[in-house]
């Protein structure tokens, strides 16, 4: 049988098995929690996080890095951790426009993919080294700001919708 070469980051099963199952959970809370009767379509907590004006798109972002901490702490390289981000930020930056991005949620199932990208690191380990420590910090700032942009953009969007009604109102009112 052939042993990993020393510098490989070895996962304990113990350790990986729990873990998974728990990410597992929280990928179905966020993406597939309820299905509607009569589809196949289903509905997690991250398209009606992204109902709720302003924060909402903020903590699902939150929720979904924690997905990528724990991939990272599972000794995930910086290109599969890249590519798991990459899928927050195209849910997160979509998912902020106004009813098309709610539609955009309910078929972009973010933190599912990231599963499956942490799945195929662990069953199919590469001799690429983890991410370090650095890169993680990195990436959990670019997130940061990601879901800061998110809150600021839907205040901006809030405002305008605000401004358009006050404008549209006016105008049938005579006033």
């Amino acid at each position: 049988m052939s042993e990993f070469p020393r510098n490989y980051p070895t996962i304990e099963a113990d350790l990986q098995t729990p873990t998974l199952r728990r990410l597992r959970q929280l990928s179905q809370v966020l993406d597939r929690a309820i299905t509607v009767p009569g589809t196949r379509l289903s509905v997690g907590l991250d398209p009606v996080l992204g109902l709720i004006p302003v924060g909402g798109d903020f903590l699902g972002v939150m929720l979904s890095a924690y997905i990528v901490l724990e991939a990272a702490r599972l000794g995930a390289p910086a290109a599969t951790l890249s590519r798991m981000v990459l899928n927050i930020i195209i849910d997160g930056l979509i998912g902020a426009i106004p009813i098309a991005g709610d539609f955009f949620d309910l078929g972009w199932k973010a933190n599912e993919y990231n599963i499956k990208l942490l799945e195929n690191h662990l069953r199919f380990p590469t001799q690429s080294k983890s991410a370090d420590k650095w890169f993680i910090i990195a990436v959990f700032i670019v997130l940061f700001i990601v879901a800061i942009g998110l809150v600021t953009l839907s205040v901006i969007l809030v405002r305008l919708l605000g401004a358009l009604f006050g404008t549209l109102q006016g105008l049938f009112t005579g006033g």
